[in-house]
């Protein structure tokens, strides 16, 4: 059995981690990625016989982006490029020429992420210490986010990786805390979430009565965006949190 850490607070174990812009960081522009990645689904439609515009593809997803925003609903990758297509005609498309498009999409996206690089030290130090970890991602696909799990090779230190797409729900949704939580069977006063969107994570985790940590060095956001959403805690990169933990179990005891 794990050790538990001097300093880790008997009720304060629980560790819920963003992915994207936390974990792991995009490595260049993603507008000439997006264009690269629309080009690989269209052509794989193209094999199996559909027509489909890039650009008409990209309009939608837009939308998409615009709705799911407002609403914190995920509907997913699949479901629009099904419901597109369904619109141009294309009403009996086999799942598995939607997968294959949707793969061809995302192994041209996910060349462009890469692990931050004090991850994989800092999730083995905090495992080591006895904490549980998790993730949940506001993604479009779950299997894109699993397969990105497995080829950075960390899916050994989670106890779940869950996403949007599979849950239904988005950041900052109550429903995405509740269900981590329910992973581990947790109350929110016994986890921390860390992430960079002070929407999604921070003031997502702090609705749900969770204790925040702010990763700012790939943090996206505005003076009013500070002034209306106050973090917890904010560290610059993940090698800060492990002693930001202790700080958060110290004030505990």
């Amino acid at each position: 059995m794990t050790a538990q850490h001097p300093f880790m607070s008997n009720n304060m174990r629980y560790l819920i981690f963003d992915l994207g812009g936390t974990l792991m960081y995009a490595r260049g522009d993603w507008t000439p990625i997006h264009t690269q990645a629309d080009a690989a689904l269209t052509q794989s439609l193209k094999a199996g016989g559909i027509e489909l515009s890039a650009d008409v593809f990209r309009a939608r997803l837009s939308g998409y982006y615009e709705q799911r925003d407002k609403d914190h609903y995920e509907t997913t990758y699949h479901l629009v490029l099904r419901e597109l297509l369904r619109e141009l005609g294309h009403t009996e498309v086999a799942e598995s020429g939607l997968r294959s498009a949707l793969d061809a999409l995302y192994r041209v996206t996910q060349s462009n992420w890469d692990l931050e690089s004090d991850s994989r030290e800092v999730l083995a130090q905090l495992k080591d210490a006895g904490y549980r970890l998790g993730i949940f991602s506001n993604a479009g696909d779950d299997k894109d986010v699993q397969d990105l799990i497995d080829m950075f090779g960390i899916r050994r230190y989670f106890d779940f990786v869950l996403t949007s797409a599979a849950c239904f729900y988005r950041k900052p949704h109550p429903r995405a805390f509740e269900i981590s939580l329910a992973q581990w069977n947790a109350t929110p006063n016994e986890a921390v979430m860390i992430g960079d969107s002070l929407d999604a994570d921070i003031l997502g985790a702090k609705q749900a009565g969770m204790t925040s940590v702010w990763i700012t060095r790939r943090a996206q956001f505005g003076d009013e965006d500070m002034r209306r959403i106050q973090p917890d805690f904010s560290i610059r990169k993940l090698s800060e949190l492990p002693p930001t933990l202790e700080r958060i179990a110290i004030s505990r005891r």
